[in-house]
């Protein structure tokens, strides 16, 4: 594992967002649902795609709050285009589990 600086760690603006849409996406090589992710009025609501269809339904992830990546470049999945980066966990299956506040915090703020 590579160290890092502070000043490494402070370029990535991870963000909490809730998701406001969601749905299938079956144009993706893995199974993966299209988000919409609403980042607060400073970021606004951003797209993302996320391979989580083993865990999560796309009705059980409406209203979720979420951790995300949101000042990487936009990159094209599909015929879909990713604007930030919804983070999770693999569990001991390899399921994506995702990385969430376990309390009520205002949309857009930052990690620490």
């Amino acid at each position: 594992m590579e160290n890092i600086t502070w000043n490494d760690f402070a370029k990535v603006e991870l963000r909490v967002g809730r998701i406001v849409k969601t749905e299938r996406f079956p144009e993706a090589r893995k199974p993966a649902y299209k988000l919409l992710v609403d980042f607060g009025p400073e970021i606004g609501v951003k797209k993302s795609s996320a391979q989580i269809t083993d865990l999560y339904t796309t009705e059980a992830l409406l209203g979720r709050l979420v951790v995300g990546v949101v000042n990487f470049p936009p990159k094209q999945i599909g015929p879909w285009m990713s604007e930030c980066l919804v983070t999770g966990f693999h569990d001991a299956q390899g399921r994506v589990a995702l990385c969430v506040p376990d309390q009520d915090v205002p949309l857009g703020s930052k990690l620490l």
